[in-house]
Order: structure tokens, then C-alpha cells, then sequence
């Protein structure tokens, strides 16, 4: 392994293991501003918690403005009663997939150290045997964390949130872990900083973990106002190829990033995308989306008098599940497009985009 995908993959990993619930990215948000600010002239934090990289450009001012962002958020639990006995009832934060739930490990995120708990279900032998054919309701669930009613109470609120607990693991080329959507994207965007270390470019480059896209894409509205970009780009993920989902309805692990194209993507963009993939020998898929991506570029798009918006996504296996799975060579992959379509913006690029 080179010392590039070693890093990729130590960052991934740190990623994947840190918490960052929808309105609590602070921990992670943490760790990106420390991996940027090595690699950033200039790194903050805006008042929603959104971080923001700047890499300044080598052109003349006024120079172009390309924005990358993936949101660090991940989907979770939280916390909406405590019940007689110290069980935890709880709300999805993000459409966390209720079939999953039952039997998983969770850390409630409250007051001081956070908690261990397991969800727990009524097992197969006492349910009555009318409701044995249909999935069971997140209702009927609860969190046990093992502590005494008294000792729940002192340490946990209503509304903690809770986070999905994993281990993040290698499966030979591929990687599994909780919120690879969408910390494979922040990956990306570290791994895009990095490599433009090595690279001029004219643009200044501006670098965002964007916070709350699962509820709502608050992050990409505020920090695409703030910066008012000429080019936007969203590092998100797309569902990969599994047993019994429609080939067109996925893109391959291991066969490179999807650059998606339909109406929330510029047409120019798209096209330099590929054009930049195709020079720099970087495999790639092209994904078709007819309606909103899904990811930060629905609100980018629109922002102020509207942005010139592309996609990039990594494929990724079981989303919004604990065990997500993607190829380390995707997400590399989707480094060097990054900072090679970062490094082709001039300003007669930025001056010349009109859609058609």
C-alpha cells in the first residue's frame, strides 16, 4: 500500500469512528479542521459548525471560486423518553433504516462520558404470533444501556443523541464502517487538498464538511451564500451494486467515482468532469439522475443568482445502515478528479459558463 492510500484509509477510518449526529457535528467537525489546517492556507468554522477550507489560488483577483462539500453529518437516533426501568425510547435523526436496529450496538451521546447500549426487541419466542410477519416498528424497540433507572436519569436527557456503533473493518479491497455516507466524500476532500499541494492551480479552492445535509441540506445553503462560488462541486456517495438491486440503479465498487449528470448539474461541468477523468487516466461511471441528486448540490445550485453545479459521488453498499461499505480505490479515485478538476478551472472557464 502507498503511503497516499494509507493515508486515505487512516483518515476514513478516523472518520468513520467519530460521532457527528444532525445539529452535533462538533466532534467530527474537530477532526476535520485539524486534518485541513495542514493543508489549507486558511480553515474556520461558520456559526452553523460548518468547516471551511481555503486553498488560495495562483491567478490574478478576481480569481475563480470552486467549492467542493460533502456533509459530515451522520443519521442516528435520539432519545424521546425514558421509560420506568431506565429504557430509552427514541426517534430516527436522518432515516436511519429501522430494519436494522434490532440487536445493534449504539453510544448514547449524553451529559459527561458517553453510554454503551444495545437496542433491544421483544425476542421471537414471546411475540404473539399475528405480528410475527411484519417488521418491527422502531416504537416497539427501546435502547438498554444495563444502568438502574437512577443512574439513566442523572446521565442522560431527552433529546441526547445517539449514535450507531461499529467497528470499522477491512474486506480485502473494501472498507465497512458507520457514515461512510458521507465521510467517504470528507475523505475525499482531504485527499483533494493534499494532492493540490502538489499542483497549481489558478482558482482559489474552497473545501467544506458541510453540516445537517440529512435533514434538510442546511449546511451547503449557508456556506455556499457565504462563499458565492462559480463552480460547485457535491462529494457524496450513490448506492453500489448489491444482489437484487437494478444495475442502473447502482454504480460498481472498484470501477471508479459516479459523475452524475441530469438537471442539478451544469452541463459544462459535467463535461469538464469526464474531460479531466478522461485525460488523467482516472476510471469513472456516469450516473443519471433525472430528478434532485440528493446531496448538497440541490441547494447549491440555487444559491444567490444560482451556481454551476456537478456531482461526484463514491459508491457505497448499504447505506444508512452500521455497515457501509465502499472501495478505498473509489474514494482515492474521486481525490485525484477532485484536485485535477479543481486545477483545470481558469477564468475563462468560470467566465464562460452558461447553461445550454
Amino acid at each position: 500500500m502507498s503511503d497516499s492510500d494509507a493515508d486515505v484509509l487512516e483518515m476514513l477510518e478516523t472518520l468513520s469512528r467519530s460521532s457527528g449526529l444532525p445539529g452535533h457535528e462538533s466532534g467530527v467537525s474537530g477532526v476535520v479542521a485539524d486534518a485541513l489546517r495542514a493543508l489549507c492556507d486558511e480553515v474556520r468554522l461558520d456559526r452553523l459548525g460548518n468547516c471551511i477550507g481555503l486553498r488560495r489560488g495562483e491567478g490574478e483577483e478576481p480569481r475563480p471560486r470552486v467549492m467542493f462539500a460533502a456533509h459530515m453529518d451522520e443519521v442516528g437516533l435520539i432519545v424521546t423518553k425514558i421509560e420506568e426501568g431506565g429504557f430509552l425510547r427514541f426517534s430516527s435523526m436522518g432515516g436511519v433504516d429501522p430494519r436494522i436496529l434490532p440487536g445493534s450496538e449504539v453510544r448514547v451521546l449524553g451529559s459527561g462520558a458517553s453510554l454503551a447500549g444495545i437496542v433491544g426487541v421483544k425476542p421471537p419466542h414471546i411475540i404473539h404470533e399475528d405480528d410475527t410477519s411484519e417488521a418491527i416498528k422502531a416504537d416497539d424497540m427501546y435502547i438498554d444501556t444495563g444502568l438502574t433507572e437512577e443512574e439513566v436519569r442523572r446521565r442522560v436527557r431527552v433529546g441526547d443523541v445517539v449514535s450507531l456503533n461499529s467497528t470499522f473493518a477491512r474486506l480485502g479491497g473494501l472498507v465497512s464502517g458507520k457514515s461512510l455516507d458521507d465521510r467517504a466524500g470528507v475523505a475525499v476532500l482531504v485527499d483533494c487538498a493534499r494532492r493540490l499541494g502538489r499542483m497549481r492551480h489558478e482558482a482559489d479552492v474552497f473545501l467544506v464538511a458541510t453540516i445537517q445535509e440529512e435533514t434538510g441540506l442546511r449546511g451547503a445553503m449557508v456556506s455556499t451564500y457565504g462563499i458565492a462560488p462559480d463552480v460547485g462541486i457535491a462529494v457524496d456517495v450513490t448506492h453500489g451494486d448489491m444482489p437484487g438491486v437494478p444495475e442502473h440503479d447502482t454504480a460498481r465498487l472498484g470501477k471508479g467515482p459516479a459523475i452524475a449528470t441530469g438537471p442539478n448539474v451544469h452541463p459544462a461541468v459535467f463535461a469538464r468532469l469526464k474531460r479531466v477523468a478522461e485525460d488523467n487516466s482516472i476510471p469513472f461511471q456516469v450516473e443519471v439522475c433525472p430528478e434532485s441528486t440528493g446531496t448538497d448540490a440541490w441547494a447549491m445550485q440555487v444559491t444567490k443568482s444560482g451556481v454551476a453545479t456537478g456531482v461526484i459521488s463514491v459508491p457505497v453498499r448499504y447505506m444508512h445502515t452500521s455497515v457501509e461499505v465502499a472501495a478505498l480505490d473509489d474514494v482515492r479515485h474521486a481525490g485525484r478528479l477532485s484536485a485535477h478538476f479543481a486545477a483545470s478551472v481558469d477564468r475563462g472557464f468560470s467566465e464562460g459558463l452558461r447553461c445550454y
